[in-house]
């Protein structure tokens, strides 16, 4: 039933109604017969009176949820930017206003469901590039090796090296891909856990990037305060985390480059971890990406110097899951700084 024929409906009944009880006042002899004409003709006029006004009233109600109603069915259509024009009485403004928000929402909530599809697809797509490319390595070493057509034990010995070399990078991302599955499963920071020493877990790690540092004629300088410092952060997600961007610092660094690790104390019982390579830098549209999952500010050098893009994503996740935060910059110079901050472990007495 429509708005202006219910209107209508309870104006008729409520006129009935009157009339019915001035013929019973009539019967009982509470009023005349020419009170009783005279009550019913003017309780007639009054009804078509309100009729009347009712009809002009309503159009404008009509009209306005008309307008909500074909904004909603623009929206079921598809056309998530369909909006409603906020006019008319005070109620059916706040009703258009809310109507335009949930559109809003809607349409923000489809880019974000579409940015995420699109990013689902670029995963598999470079998951599928960076699996394939050292199976497909290994499969051609391997065959080689199969069919015998190698006589130079140098060569031998070549293939073999580089089937192994192989399969540490392919152990190496999928052990980056489960690490990153399971940073994701967690929802809440690490609490309670036992602080880290910044100078023991750079000490251990050290170890594993002398030979390319030597190799690459670079140096690697440290930067800490005095005193031991301690941060709360559990010592192995430290030591990835700086093992990260140490990885990262030393693939683009230059020859004979020096490379920068530093440790600066804020506010709040803050500290700042960084990073600083002498290399290339980053572009400032990159740096805004630079930490998302496989995303590479150069694909043919990554993949050549063996990166997947996922070192930055798991160093970013790491940090986040203490309550800190991660960045890149660009310093004085050449080069980059990354960055990341972490609360510092009150010393008990």
């Amino acid at each position: 039933m429509k708005l202006r024929t219910y209107l209508l409906l309870a104006s008729t009944i409520s006129i009935a109604f009157i009339i019915v009880l001035l013929l019973v006042f009539f019967q009982y002899m509470l009023v005349t017969r020419e009170q009783l004409v005279w009550l019913c003709t003017a309780t007639v006029g009054a009804g078509l009176a309100s009729a009347l006004l009712f009809f002009l009233l309503v159009r404008p109600l009509e009209n306005s949820v008309r307008r909500v109603g074909e904004g909603a069915t623009r929206i079921a259509a598809g056309d998530l930017r369909a909006r409603v024009e906020a006019t008319g009485l005070k109620e059916f403004r706040q009703l258009a206003e809310q109507f335009n928000r949930m559109g809003t929402n809607l349409e923000h909530s489809f880019q974000q469901v579409k940015a995420a599809e699109s990013a689902q697809r670029e995963l598999v797509a470079n998951m599928a590039h960076d699996l394939r490319t050292p199976l497909a390595s290994m499969q051609s070493y391997a065959e080689a090796l199969e069919d015998g057509v190698l006589e130079d034990e140098a060569e031998y010995r070549r293939y073999i090296a580089t089937i192994r070399s192989e399969t540490i990078r392919l152990s190496e991302l999928i052990q980056d891909l489960f690490e990153l599955s399971t940073l994701d499963a967690r929802a809440e920071a690490e609490e309670g856990v036992e602080p880290a020493v910044v100078e023991d877990v750079l000490l251990e790690l050290h170890p594993r990037f002398s030979l390319q540092l030597e190799a690459m004629g670079q140096q690697l300088r440290v930067r800490l305060p005095e005193r031991p410092l301690r941060v709360n952060m559990r010592a192995r997600h430290l030591q990835r985390v700086l093992q990260n961007l140490l990885e990262n610092a030393v693939r683009y660094s230059p020859q004979g480059g020096i490379i920068w690790i530093a440790a600066d104390e804020l506010a709040d019982d803050v500290v700042r971890l960084s990073v600083t390579d002498e290399g290339a830098g980053i572009a400032e549209s990159d740096r805004k990406r630079i930490f998302d999952r496989f995303y590479r500010t150069d694909r043919s050098r990554s993949r050549e110097g063996g990166g997947a893009g996922l070192g930055l994503s798991i160093a970013k996740l790491l940090v986040e899951q203490y309550g800190g935060t991660i960045g890149v910059e660009q310093p004085e110079g050449q080069g980059s700084r990354f960055w990341f901050t972490v609360r510092e472990a009150k010393t008990v007495h």
